[in-house]
């Protein structure tokens, strides 16, 4: 009996101190591995629907090309031939629009099933003050102002009727559709109107510029849909064309590209063609 005795004893006695540090310690090594994996994975998945939704931006583009004899949708109003603007509005910190009645009257709306979440990244949280609530914006996205007068690209800011760079009304005449990319996240603090600028002259030279800002949600990243149909996340490599978003505040543009000439370069390599 008192062998049977000491052996239930020794069965049913707990964990000893040092052993329940021991798995503590374990647990938090295994969570210490984990959390970054599992933040990864959380965002690549909202990369993968940010993508998604330049994709569906994209295909509503094309297919109102396509109902329209390839006339493509501008990024501005008040061309000279008269083309629809994509979407209207102002959607900056100062305004207290956020752009769902813009994007409601989008002559693109139809071509993308009515859907508002495809107009904003699932990755911006950035809002706007109205009637004295903060209202999360209703679009992040910004076309390529190649679609317009691209007064930009010489670096004018004023020269619409700038000749050195080609700009797009109809969808057969685009050079490279591959490498022209339309629509772009655009950083919370720079993003207005439903242009995004930026500047081809100078693009590989120390004098190379960013005009306005793209988003880095994605882990340094941004999302793009291009002219032939795909979208892509494009990282950024350096850190000034990464500025902190801070509800509110705007941020600087029309800077030196400085540390982020190889990111201004990619924009050239990826915005259009020298006019001939």
């Amino acid at each position: 009996m008192n062998l049977l005795h000491s052996r239930s004893v020794r069965q049913s006695r707990g964990f000893t101190l040092i052993e329940l540090l021991v798995v503590i310690a374990i647990i938090a090594i295994l969570a210490g591995m984990l959390l970054p994996a599992l933040g990864k994975a959380k965002a690549k998945t909202v990369g993968i629907q940010c993508m998604n939704n330049t994709k569906q931006l994209q295909l509503g583009f094309t297919l109102y090309a396509g109902d329209q004899a390839e006339v493509l949708l501008a990024c501005q109003d008040g061309l000279p031939d008269r083309r629809a603007n994509w979407c209207g509005g102002d959607v900056s910190w100062g305004s207290s629009n956020t752009g769902s009645n813009d994007v409601a009257r989008s002559p693109m709306m139809k071509y993308v099933g009515n859907a508002f979440a495809v107009w904003k990244c699932p990755a911006d949280q950035s809002f706007v003050v109205s009637g004295g609530r903060r209202v999360p914006r209703f679009r992040s996205n910004s076309m390529s102002q190649v679609f317009g007068y691209g007064e930009w690209l010489d670096g004018s800011g004023s020269g619409r009727n700038q000749t050195a760079w080609r700009t797009y009304s109809k969808e057969g005449n685009i050079v490279n559709p591959s490498q022209t990319w339309v629509f772009v996240d655009e950083h919370s603090g720079s993003i207005n109107d439903a242009a995004f600028a930026n500047q081809m002259r100078d693009a590989d030279t120390a004098n190379a510029r960013i005009i306005d800002m793209p988003a880095s949600y994605h882990n340094g990243a941004c999302g793009f849909s291009f002219a032939d149909g795909h979208s892509e996340i494009k990282r950024w490599r350096g850190k000034t064309i990464q500025p902190k978003a801070v509800f509110g505040q705007n941020v600087a543009l029309n800077i030196p590209a400085a540390d982020s000439r190889p990111d201004v370069l990619w924009f050239f390599q990826n915005t259009t063609a020298a006019a001939r």
